[in-house]
């Protein structure tokens, strides 16, 4: 018989289908996740594991994501790079498949004690810190064959295909949102024509976590070192100026990402420069095209990250979870706040980038 989803019955179910010893587990709610549903999984003593559900609806092919993920923990290890423990189930596959209605996916991965996120950097060092460990993640990958791995979700970062589908959802969209949003989507119409001219289509593909916001960098408690990314479901092939545009929209950029008050977005210049020296203390990796990208990648990522919030908005909000009505709407008003920021900063992001930055 089925079991209703996320109630401690069903989850302790769900954690049995796992290779772990028997115990007494409790299960707290992980609610930062926008996308999937993320319990932390506590003994008597301390937790011990993060047990995920895999979105399946934004996720369409479990298992490719999950051979992407298995694939990639192969390269992420090393002295200054923390491995994460992804848990087999009994059957010793990577995930398990609930088939009772409704059919869910779930993943086990060992919980690292003594460690924290933050959601915007509170100092250079965190900035430093975070470009170090994205530098290295890069430098681990290098030797990642991109055609083992899968699209996650096709077409992640294409602009015209965020185009498209912000141009669909315009047609349907009722007139109280289209009103709502007037501001936003005058924005977003005017300035495609701008980043149309910086695409990245020309520059080498690589294996890429395609989510580097700066709370998908997982930091030691005792040492502030960042130890390693986490959240890997986008993980795979794209582009570089892709993970150091998101990276740069949550690091240089110290309000929330859905911020009302447009007056505390700003753009921090010692946060930026800090990034990219965290990203050069990992020596050359980088092509010249690829630093020349970079600028340019970080007026991309925001800007493309508030359409697809101004796009969910208009499709009432069936990707992003959203605590209240408007979230969406004013998730995309202040990505594209910042992005106004990040075009105003191009010449200087161009020369920190340039004079800091070793090419291969």
């Amino acid at each position: 018989m089925a079991i209703a989803s996320n109630t401690d019955e069903a989850l302790s179910a769900i954690l049995g289908q796992f290779k772990i010893p028997e115990d007494n587990y409790t299960f707290q709610a992980m609610t930062s996740g926008l996308i999937n549903d993320t319990f932390l999984v506590s003994n008597a003593v301390r937790p011990i594991y993060v047990l995920q559900r895999i979105n399946h609806v934004v996720f369409e092919n479990v298992s490719g994501l999950m051979g992407n993920f298995q694939n990639a923990l192969h390269h992420l290890r090393g002295s200054d790079y923390t491995q994460l423990d992804l848990v087999p189930t009994k059957e010793g596959g990577s995930y398990y498949e609930r088939k009772d209605e409704p059919i869910s996916y779930w993943r086990l991965i060992g919980f690292l004690e003594n460690t924290r996120t933050y959601d915007t950097a509170p100092n250079e060092e965190v900035a430093f810190e975070a470009g170090r460990i994205i530098g290295k993640f890069h430098v681990l990958l290098q030797k990642a064959d991109p055609s083992q791995y899968i699209e996650t979700i096709p077409r992640f970062h294409e602009l015209e295909l965020r185009s498209d589908q912000f141009f669909e959802a315009l047609g349907s969209a009722s007139s109280d949102q289209l009103k709502m949003a007037g501001n936003a989507i005058s924005f977003a119409k005017e300035t495609f024509g701008k980043l149309l001219t910086m695409q990245v289509n020309d520059l080498p593909i690589r294996v890429c976590h395609n989510d580097t916001k700066l709370n998908n960098i997982l930091f030691s408690e005792t040492t502030q070192k960042a130890l390693c990314l986490i959240d890997l479901d986008t993980l795979m092939c794209g582009r570089f100026s892709y993970d150091f545009g998101d990276a740069v929209r949550t690091i240089a950029n110290t309000a929330s990402e859905d911020e009302e008050d447009h007056s505390k977005i700003n753009f921090q210049k010692p946060l930026f420069k800090a990034l990219v020296m965290g990203l050069a203390s990992n020596g050359a990796f980088l092509s010249d095209k690829e630093i020349q990208s970079l600028a340019s990648g970080a007026v991309l990522m925001p800007f493309l990250h508030g359409l697809r919030a101004l796009t969910d908005y208009l499709n009432n909000n069936k990707y992003y979870k959203v605590s209240y009505e408007n979230q969406n709407l004013d998730r995309s008003a202040s990505l594209f706040a910042f992005t106004e920021k990040a075009l105003d900063h191009l010449v200087y992001m161009k020369e920190v980038t340039r004079e800091n930055l070793v090419s291969l």
